[in-house]
């Protein structure tokens, strides 16, 4: 989790459309460069194209026009097999709802990336797996089902498996949506400690205030575009950024 050389993230000119007969074009042109150890949230009111930008940043999706290029490496020409390849290697995820395997445990939860690039369980696959899960302060439930978690257990599992492949930059979509005020903060606390220690840059999706005052940076979509883009630094005058509508 070492800084990128250069930025971690570059959009140009990001369009997406959707339909055949009836275009609705739901992104209008994003350009955004995120540097390594960015805490950046993402918002705007539904419907505004933000997980539609995550997806497409995050190699998820493929845009309609534009460049993304990730740790310089201008992914528009890698095939879909190398563009799996060049997410699990570059990239990390976390979703509202954690998509966690039901039948594993948390440690084999997070051991997943790395068994789906490195084919079986390596000694070096479980010992950083396991090592991620006590930062993440559940190395007591490593052997515990996902189902037999609660809610944040969970999302901080997810947070392990996001960070075992060491990625430049972890894409979140609302990974506080469906936790509790109190469970919430530990979440972000959590991220914010991975930002800090590792320079892992972050952009977060999210509808909740609270949640963007958290982060160093927010860009607010409207309609498929960037209407602000703003920093915040030092924490304490988050309070002079307007909230999100």
């Amino acid at each position: 989790m070492a800084d990128a050389p250069g930025p971690v993230l570059e959009a140009h000119g990001i369009r997406k459309t959707y339909g055949e007969r009836v275009i609705t074009e739901v992104l209008k042109g994003i350009d955004l460069t995120l540097e390594s150890g960015e805490f950046c949230a993402l918002t705007g009111p539904s419907g505004s194209g933000k997980t539609t930008l995550l997806n497409v940043v995050g190699l998820l999706d493929r845009p309609s026009d534009g460049r993304v290029l990730i740790d310089g490496r201008d992914t528009g020409a890698l095939s879909d097999v190398d563009r799996t390849d060049f997410r699990g290697s570059r990239l990390g995820f976390v979703f509202q709802f954690h998509h966690l395997l039901p039948a594993f445990t948390a440690l084999e939860n997070v051991m997943m990336p790395l068994l789906a690039r490195h084919g079986r369980a390596k000694p070096w696959i479980r010992e950083k797996a396991a090592a991620l899960l006590d930062e993440v302060g559940l190395a007591d439930r490593a052997r515990y089902r996902a189902t037999d978690l609660s809610g944040g257990q969970q999302q901080r599992v997810a947070i392990a498996r996001a960070l075992v492949v060491d990625p430049i930059l972890v894409l979140a979509d609302e990974p506080t949506g469906n936790l509790d005020t109190e469970t919430s903060a530990q979440v972000m606390e959590l991220l914010h400690s991975f930002n800090d220690r590792y320079r892992t840059a972050f952009l977060i999706v999210t509808h909740e205030q609270a949640v963007a005052d958290e982060c160093r940076r927010t860009v607010h979509l409207i309609d498929g575009t960037i209407a602000w883009d703003r920093r915040r630094e030092p924490a304490s005058s988050l309070g002079d950024v307007p909230a999100a509508t």
